[in-house]
């Protein structure tokens, strides 16, 4: 099948092999009429949704109204014309920032919609919980094989590395940098004590191809590594990594965000047994390898 990729170029979309890789140069996913125009002029016959405004807490926090609105449309768009130029499959990939800040622990798919999520992402979060409800009633209205996968905090080459911007590794990564260029202290924002599931982006890139030939449920797939780590965890591998001597000060007046969220990915490793995610460390090492040799290009 010939496959299209939304955000083509960035973090995951890079990492996946496609006919035709969708950059947001190209054209506006906000707009339906630059969507649909793009879409008939390659003529997918299936699609793996990448695309997206995305951010770290900071910014979620500040711009809640347009991470909804740009994430709505992006996504609205996306599968409405997907629909109409008879794509075959789609894959669409929501975040685990989906979840009620309420539910029970582990994550599991049934609790998607049974409560508000965490507040410091709550309009990036109402977007992705209705791209599923869009996949739902079109499954069942047109009968369209789209599915949406879930994974956890992504991270690798390619990401958004802007300190206020970008999520926990990439800004944790380029505030160490800095810090060891400029022998300073690093801050980092919190207590350290949060826990995060942390998925490098090959592995997310890998799991979607794997969704696209593989899987054909009803219900979002939680493809989270289900292992967690505290912030002050990810700090120590990143010092590790960068061989940073400084000292590490925690700003404990700015927000942890959400404390936990592990999921349980049960029926993914059920339904692919022999799949191996990139162990923490060498991710990060990979990931700063990438930001180091192409600091001057790297989102920052």
């Amino acid at each position: 099948m010939k496959l299209l990729v939304t955000g083509g170029n960035g973090m995951v979309g890079s990492t996946i092999d496609a006919d035709v890789r969708f950059a947001s140069q190209e054209c506006d996913l906000t707009n339906f009429n630059d969507t649909l125009a793009f879409f008939k002029k390659h003529s997918p016959e299936a699609v793996i949704h990448c695309a997206g405004k995305i951010g770290g807490v900071g910014i979620n926090s500040r711009l809640k109204g347009e991470f909804f609105y740009k994430n709505t449309m992006i996504n609205t768009n996306v599968l409405e014309v997907s629909r109409l130029v008879g794509v075959k499959k789609l894959v669409c990939l929501l975040s685990t920032c989906i979840f009620p800040v309420e539910a029970n622990y582990p994550l599991t798919s049934d609790q998607i919609h049974s409560g508000e999520p965490h507040p410091t992402s709550l309009g990036y979060s109402y977007s992705k919980r209705l791209a599923e409800i869009q996949i739902r009633t079109y499954r069942e209205q047109y009968g369209v094989n789209y599915v949406s996968i879930v994974p956890c905090n992504i991270y690798g080459p390619r990401d958004n590395f802007k300190i206020d911007e970008g999520h926990v590794v990439p800004s944790l990564i380029h505030k160490c940098y800095l810090a060891k260029k400029n022998n300073t202290p690093l801050k980092v924002w919190g207590t350290g004590k949060p826990q995060r599931e942390l998925l490098y982006s090959q592995d997310a890139g890998d799991i979607s191809t794997w969704a696209l030939n593989n899987y054909d449920g009803p219900e979002p797939l939680i493809t989270s590594t289900s292992m967690e780590y505290s912030i002050k965890e990810l700090v120590e591998t990143i010092v590790d990594v960068m061989d940073f001597k400084g000292d590490i000060i925690w700003e404990t007046d700015k927000t942890d965000g959400q404390f936990r969220k592990p999921s349980d990915n049960t029926k993914f490793t059920e339904l692919n047994p022999d799949f191996k995610y990139t162990p923490l460390k060498e991710g990060v090492e990979k990931t700063v390898e990438w930001f180091i040799k192409n600091y001057d290009y790297a989102r920052k």
